[in-house]
């Protein structure tokens, strides 16, 4: 068991916390719960999910890259407070517990192979689950590797920039992927990687995993059982003749964000789902109406959430892997809460291959080794900005992707998947090219992903 830090640091001292509101102890105690959850996850799932992969991560990789340039004031927490990471006689990582109060338990993640980590709540015991008894691994096909053509010189010139920061100072590129399609087939897939990373090493998606969400979304609907215009059905209050308004937000609501309902900030910070250990029907369900469905956009963790959730009994029959391995993304795992519901707004770990492939199911309008898997127009269906768009910012929004009809250099029909820390797949149908960038980067630092789209284009054209 590896610890890094004393036992002793885990409190303020008396000093300190006599200076301190007892608002702000409340606060700060809180702070330091939901750090150690963020710390138990990330080391459960960066070293659990490249393990399942055959890839190798480390607790100070872990450290050097996803524990660090997070979000205040947790970044000011995380690094320092100890952990066990608790493995079965098989090697097979069992959990993650992190210390970080002396009269609470440890904040524990588990993981479960086919979904990755979850993070147990704030106070639930340590001792967890059967460390000593393995857990069946997913079958796994021995994939081949790439032997797509080398990139030229202008191409990788472009990555060679993306990982020297060219792109944003400051911003860290753990991996750049270009793929080109025709007729459907993959003719060139030119990649390049950071030190410690690879083709088989996950990075968590964060909203990436919005992009996925759209995608399972597209897949209930192909199978008849569903519409976008159908209610979210989360069947909020009806008496008499009288409803709540909130019976009127449908998934094309959801998937637009566009649902009308309260967010406390942008985004929704959703911290007790990430990292607190709450459940998506805890945390998501029952914010409030400010606005009628349909009207405003507000980017909200939230209404992806309750998109999926208007599919559950799909996703049940269907699970994430089923379609993850129709598509050869044979590395990639959408974890859950602890109750078991995706967690599909954020916690996708996968790689730039297997992010390429999703892109690439959109080059080919939902159609994959002559399976259609999602309605034909469903590539229109997201990048169409029929519903409200977002104000002052760079980009338009469809249903679940981003919209880069506005940005120089690229094609009017560029549509992309984007996440926290710099996680980019853009999709361009009219050139029949993906573009991947992964990253950790740091709050504060952006990466110009219109761009570096616009510099690969443009070497592609060389």
């Amino acid at each position: 068991m590896k610890k890094l830090a004393l036992a002793a640091a885990l409190v303020a001292t008396p000093a300190a916390v006599s200076a301190q509101s007892a608002q702000e102890q409340h606060d700060a105690r809180y702070d330091r719960a939901l750090a150690a959850g963020y710390k138990a996850l990330f080391l459960c799932s960066a070293i659990g999910n490249a393990e399942r992969n055959g890839a190798m991560r480390t607790p100070e990789s872990v450290h050097q890259w996803e524990l660090t340039g997070i979000q205040a004031p947790l970044n000011d927490i995380v690094q320092d407070l100890p952990y066990d990471i608790v493995r079965r006689p098989s090697g097979q990582i069992a959990h993650v517990a992190v210390n970080w109060a002396d009269d609470m338990p440890a904040r524990v993640a588990v993981y479960f192979a086919e979904s990755g980590c979850s993070v147990l709540p704030i106070g639930a015991p340590e001792n967890w689950g059967e460390p000593e008894r393995p857990i069946p691994m997913p079958p796994r096909p021995d994939i081949a590797p790439n032997d797509a053509a080398a990139a030229d010189a202008a191409l990788n010139s472009v990555f060679a920039d993306a990982l020297a920061e060219k792109y944003g100072e400051g911003t860290r590129t753990t991996a750049v992927l270009v793929r080109q399609v025709e007729d459907g087939e993959v003719v060139s897939q030119t990649e390049s990687y950071k030190a410690g990373f690879d083709a088989n090493t996950p990075q968590r998606t964060w909203s990436v995993a919005k992009s996925i969400a759209a995608t399972f979304v597209g897949a209930a609907v192909h199978s008849g059982e569903y519409d976008v215009n159908d209610p979210i059905n989360l069947n909020y209050w009806r008496q008499g003749g009288q409803a709540d308004p909130r019976n009127a937000i449908t998934i094309d609501h959801a998937l637009r964000m566009a649902s009308g309902r309260y967010t406390d900030t942008p985004g929704n910070r959703t911290d007790p789902l990430y990292w607190g250990g709450a459940t998506v029907d805890e945390q998501a369900a029952n914010w409030p109406l400010v606005h009628k469905p349909g009207t405003v956009f507000r980017y909200a963790n939230n209404d992806t959430l309750m998109a999926i959730q208007a599919v559950d009994n799909y996703m049940l029959y269907y699970p994430t892997s089923e379609l993850f391995a129709k598509l050869g993304m044979h590395n990639t795992v959408a974890e859950t809460d602890i109750r078991g519901d995706y967690v599909l707004s954020s916690q996708v770990w996968s790689t730039a291959p297997d992010l390429a492939a999703l892109g690439h199911l959109y080059l080919n309008n939902g159609m994959w080794n002559g399976e259609q898997l999602l309605p034909e127009n469903w590539t229109e269906y997201v990048s169409s900005p029929s519903g409200p768009q977002p104000e002052g910012r760079p980009f338009g929004y469809g249903a679940g992707f981003w919209l880069m009809n506005q940005s120089e250099g690229v094609p009017t029909d560029t549509f992309a998947a984007l996440g926290n820390r710099g996680q980019h797949i853009v999709i361009v149908p009219s050139r029949n090219i993906v573009i991947v960038r992964r990253g950790e980067d740091p709050v504060g630092k952006r990466f110009d992903i219109a761009a570096f789209a616009r510099d690969v284009l443009a070497a592609l054209d060389d």
